[in-house]
C-alpha cells in the first residue's frame, strides 16, 4: 500500500519525513533515515508522526524477528462512544469504565495520536525500545497501549497508573 492510499496527504507527507529525519538524527543511529515508502497498516487517520514512528519501529521490529501489529488505532467518535457505552456496561459504573476507556471526547484514540499493539511479546519489544522512535506506554494497567510521549532517543516518562488519572490530573 502507497502512504496515499493509507490516508496520508501530500501535506502530511512532508511532516512524517521531517519527523522521520529528526528521528534519525536525535538517536543518533547514524545519518537521518529516508521516510518510509510506505506507512505500515493500521496507521491510517494518524497523525502524521505517530505513524511514521510507529512504522519505523515495527520495520525495526520485524528485521528482529519481532511480530507487532496495530489492533487499534484511530478510532471515530461513533466507535469511541460505543466503546465507552460498553465499558460502563462491563465495568458498573463511568467511573471504573474510565481507569479503561475513555469518553470520545478525551480519548486520545479519536485525536488519532494513539495506538494498541500486539501481540503482548511485540508490545513488551515496543516498550523496551519505542522510546528509539519517542514511543512510550503510558498506562500502567494497559500492556498495549502506546503513544508519541518523549523525544526520540530520550527515556519515557512515569507511566499513568490509567487513563483516568491523567485525563483527571490534566483537565481533560
Amino acid at each position: 500500500m502507497s502512504i496515499f492510499a493509507s490516508g496520508l496527504t501530500r501535506a502530511a507527507l512532508a511532516v512524517a519525513g521531517a519527523a522521520c529525519a529528526v528521528t534519525g538524527a536525535v538517536v543518533g543511529v547514524g545519518p537521518a533515515v529516508a521516510a518510509p515508502t510506505a506507512l505500515a497498516p493500521g496507521t491510517a487517520g494518524l497523525v502524521p508522526g505517530l505513524a511514521v514512528s510507529y512504522t519505523l519501529a515495527a520495520n525495526d521490529g520485524r528485521a528482529q524477528g519481532i511480530q507487532m501489529y496495530i489492533t487499534s488505532g484511530k478510532r471515530t467518535d461513533a466507535e469511541q462512544r460505543q466503546l465507552w457505552r460498553n465499558a460502563i456496561a462491563t465495568y458498573g459504573s463511568p467511573a471504573a469504565a474510565r481507569r479503561w476507556v475513555l469518553p470520545a471526547e478525551e480519548s486520545p484514540h479519536v485525536r488519532g495520536e494513539a495506538v494498541d499493539v500486539g501481540p503482548w511479546e511485540g508490545a513488551a519489544w515496543l516498550e523496551r525500545n519505542g522510546h528509539r522512535w519517542g514511543l512510550c506506554r503510558t498506562f500502567v494497567n494497559e500492556w498495549w497501549h502506546f503513544e508519541l510521549a518523549t523525544t526520540p532517543g530520550t527515556a519515557c516518562p512515569p507511566m499513568w497508573p490509567d487513563a483516568a488519572v491523567r485525563a483527571d490530573r490534566r483537565g481533560i
